[in-house]
Order: C-alpha cells, then structure tokens, then sequence
C-alpha cells in the first residue's frame, strides 16, 4: 500500500520516487518517451517482453502520477498517443542516470562473467 506521509526518515523521499517509476517496465516507458511521443503498439514494439495488458496498466499509472499524457484522436479505429508532461520531463536526469548507470552495471556483469 502507498505511503502518502513521506515525513518518516531520510530515505522516505527516495521511497516516493520509486512508488511513481519502480517497477519493471515504467522506466522503460518513460525512457522511450522522453525522446518521442508514441503510439501503444509503437511502444510494444520496442519493449516486445511486455504483455499488453501490463504495458497497459503502467501507462495508466504514469498518466494518474501526471508524468505522461494520452491523447485520443477522434477517429475510426481510434489514435492513442502517449508522451511526456512537463513534471515527467523533470525525470529526464534521473532516466538518463539511469541509463549510464545500467549501461555500466551491464558492463560489470559481462566482465564478471568472461573472468570465470
């Protein structure tokens, strides 16, 4: 359950971030639209692990933390799309962080392995 008191300790805060980006795919998405606006299926595409019913429920809870938009076309079959709000775009150094740091994490590992 969602804590709405942060005021407990010093790491409440770091707690709050990861209530509204953990989990396994809303960095991902969040990542993706910091450079585009797109599609749901364009999103598939480029996450292929997600099912649509999990890609579906993360987009909900990043348009409800007001950190992504959804716009609907009015048209047959209908035009979703999906991008940043200016609060989500005040992730943009916390995404780009975290891409550096996996990029190097991943590295690490590799090393670990081939020095088997």
């Amino acid at each position: 359950m969602a804590h709405t008191n942060y005021n407990c300790n010093p790491g409440c805060p770091v707690e709050a971030a990861l209530e509204v980006i953990g989990g396994k795919w809303k960095g991902v998405i969040l990542y993706h639209l910091l450079s585009e606006t797109m599609r749901f299926n364009e999103l598939r595409r480029v996450m292929p692990e997600v099912t649509q019913r999990m890609l579906t429920k993360q987009l909900r809870e990043l348009e409800a933390d007001n950190l992504i938009a959804r716009k609907v076309f009015p048209e047959v079959p209908p035009k979703v799309e999906y991008s940043m709000t200016e609060y989500g775009k005040t992730l943009t150094p916390v995404i780009h962080s975290l891409q550096q740091w996996g990029s190097r994490h991943l590295e690490e590992v590799a090393q670990r392995v081939a020095d088997r």
